[in-house]
């Protein structure tokens, strides 16, 4: 079979006096039968290009399946009298919600079972659930499309009718107010950005919901939330960069919404409430990796706020939790993520100990104030994930559940995490890298490297356990993460570093910590293998443009990779949000950087590595046609004979296909198109 060639239809787009030619931009025509014939022929010969691993992904798929608990179920956690569980039964793809009054022994009820609402459908995913104040109702939000737009509905809990009302197009979230009969939720425009707050009646048709808020500033969207105390319920307005928060008491819907303090460009802030006081986590006043404030909730404006937590120019507070006598601080330190807890009576303060190399921490679900105990989670490379409950009165710890690996074969001591330094090209930065390996694995030129980053957004990628990579691990790959500028791994100045103007940043530090792997004869650029996926995507497609040789293949997951075109169209979903992380191409300065660095615009007549690209026809968030367009110019362009395939998942969207163990198909693909290469 030959690859398809996609036909070319010359479309000039011209800006600042520049011109570009996108001979492929009519691939953005979703109702186009041409281009869902397109779509097509590449996923046919996607399958043929990988007809000789189709039993080999079925013993992968089934190798990953096999590690999962089939019956598994959540940690049950107490909140308004009942216990809540999320479980899963064998032979079903969907969770069933939960919940037991009082104590665990009581009977259960079902609050909701997925996998009812999900027959004959290709898609299904449930956005949130939410529970009246009186336990007798509940929300759901459902998206059967996969574009994140969701419909809410209600259900009597006592007699198990679903209610009539209905409420379309919306985020998916909604908050109760006290009355147990309004709720409030947040509606999409055209471009899908969060941009209306409603008040629903119950009772009432979803055209009388009443207009609370309108977020006018399209770099902006907005948020609903109640605070864990529940008395108040909070609407966010934010962008990248600013955040505006207003309140009222969650027992009056009719109350007169408070700002805390407007927005001011560079000023983010988020609040919880205790008592008579609000406690912040803000950058205010030049604190870069932020600081913790309170200020009493009659008089809460910026002149008002009182330093809890002061700023640390080495540490980045990440987030915080309050209980009646205990504030626990998550923050982090050279990479790290610590967990701090500090007695309010006697000003006591300690961490909690962790020892892996590289790992994650984090502060878990905690609704209770008047509690001595605190529940956190801890995983790394080599440690899968658990929960534990820590008394910080007696400071003793109990684990409460870890995450079952099956199949008899995996033990932690036969896997070794590490993490290394690479310098950048700047000579002054030091690039974090996260590896981990079976304890059989030799490091050579021969060894297969498997190389993950993201770098966008302040987005993290910690150190974490995965069933899924023990499939690569135990065919002796090295995995690795770098931890990138774009994110927040080194604190704030990291991110920023890693963004607009300084972009670049981020894909140079890939390809320093990779040439920093080949160096240490960890691997060779024969053996070396890169994924990201959505910006980690651009970040690949970036790569491949400034270094073709370094790697042997990549997996671009839904990458965003036609970065000037999209930037410029602000209806395309998310797109002007954006400009506080990217820029804006109308700006002329910022239109030839990113056009620079752009992969779709910088496709030559050269040798690339093996490529394996994948999208979903639904994607809210990165649109399937860049990477339609940008497979179609690489066939047009390469000059190797390297397997270049794309798969289009026809029913799926960014996140892929929903339902428990259908995503392992993907994953599996991945791994066999890697080992498939490896082979050769």
């Amino acid at each position: 079979m030959k690859a398809p060639q996609a036909k070319k239809i010359e479309k000039i787009l011209e800006i600042h006096g520049d011109k570009r030619t996108d001979s492929y931009f009519w691939m953005n025509e979703r109702e186009n039968p041409e281009v869902v014939q397109y779509l097509n022929e590449e996923n046919a010969y996607a399958d043929f290009i990988m007809k000789d691993t189709e039993a080999f992904q079925e013993e992968l798929f089934e190798e990953m399946k096999a590690r999962y608990k089939k019956d598994d179920e959540s940690l049950p956690y107490l909140f308004n009298e009942y216990w809540y569980i999320v479980r899963y039964e064998e032979g079903k793809e969907y969770p069933i919600f939960c919940r037991k009054y009082k104590t665990l022994e009581s009977p259960e009820e079902i609050l909701l079972d997925v996998n009812i609402l999900a027959e004959g459908q290709d898609y299904f995913e449930v956005g949130s659930v939410a529970v009246s104040p009186n336990n007798e109702l509940t929300s759901f939000s459902s998206d059967n499309v996969s574009r994140r737009i969701y419909t809410i509905n209600f259900k009597n809990l006592k007699t198990g009718e679903t209610l009539p009302d209905k409420i379309e197009n919306t985020t998916g979230k909604a908050v109760w107010a006290n009355d147990n009969k309004h709720i409030f939720y947040i509606r999409k425009d055209e471009s899908l950005r969060a941009f209306q707050v409603y008040r629903h009646e119950l009772g009432t048709d979803s055209s009388e919901d009443v207009l609370i808020f309108h977020e006018e500033d399209e770099t902006f969207d907005v948020n609903v939330f109640k605070t864990k105390s529940l008395e108040y319920i909070f609407l966010a307005s934010s962008s990248t960069i600013s955040d505006e928060h207003r309140f009222i008491p969650a027992s009056d819907v009719f109350a007169d919404w408070k700002i805390i303090q407007p927005r001011i460009d560079d000023l983010e802030y988020s609040v919880e409430h205790y008592e008579d006081e609000f406690y912040i986590i803000t950058n205010a006043d030049d604190a870069t990796n932020f600081k913790i404030v309170k200020t009493k909730i009659d008089n809460c404006g910026m002149e008002n706020w009182v330093d809890v937590i002061p700023h640390r120019p080495e540490v980045l507070l990440e987030g915080f939790e309050i209980f009646k006598n205990y504030l626990v601080i998550e923050e982090r330190e050279e990479g790290l993520l610590q967990i701090k807890i500090i007695d309010e009576k006697t000003q006591e303060s300690y961490y909690l100990p962790f020892s892996d190399p590289t790992y994650t921490a984090y502060i878990g679900t905690n609704l209770e104030f008047e509690t001595e105990v605190l529940r956190y989670g801890y995983t790394s490379l080599t440690q899968p994930g658990s929960t534990y409950e820590f008394n910080m009165k007696e400071k003793t710890t109990v684990l409460l559940k870890q995450q079952e690996v099956l199949g008899g074969k995996f033990n932690p001591e036969n896997y070794v995490s590490e993490r290394i330094w690479a310098d950048s090209r700047d000579g002054e930065t030091g690039i974090p890298i996260s590896l981990v390996y079976h304890k059989d694995t030799v490091k050579s030129a021969e060894t297969p490297v498997l190389m993950y980053g993201y770098g966008s957004y302040g987005h993290t990628v910690d150190a974490s356990f995965s069933n899924v990579r023990l499939s690569i691990l135990d065919r002796g790959f090295i995995y690795a993460i770098a931890h990138i500028r774009g994110g927040e791994y080194l604190g704030r100045e990291w991110y920023e570093e890693g963004k607009m103007l300084e972009k670049k940043n981020t894909f140079f530090d890939f390809i320093d910590a990779a040439k920093h792997l080949v160096k240490e004869n960890y691997t060779s650029s024969q053996h070396l293998y890169a994924m990201g996926g959505s910006a980690g995507g651009l970040l690949v497609g970036a790569v491949i443009n400034y270094e073709p040789a370094l790697f042997n293949g990549i997996v671009a997951q839904v990458p965003f990779v036609d970065v000037v075109t999209t930037m410029l169209d602000e209806t395309i979903p998310l797109t002007t949000g954006e400009y506080d992380e990217w820029g804006n191409p109308n700006d002329e300065e910022y239109y030839h950087y990113m056009k620079d660095y752009s992969p779709y615009d910088n496709v030559e007549a050269k040798s690339y590595p093996n490529m394996l690209i994948t999208t979903g026809f639904h994607d809210s968030q990165v649109q399937y046609w860049e990477p339609a367009k940008w497979t179609a110019k690489l066939r047009e362009l390469k000059i190797d004979d390297n397997i270049l395939i794309f798969k289009t998942d026809m029913s799926a969207g960014h996140g892929g296909a929903s339902g428990r163990f259908e995503s392992l198909k993907e994953d599996a693909l991945e791994y066999a198109f890697i080992l498939k290469l490896e082979s050769r």
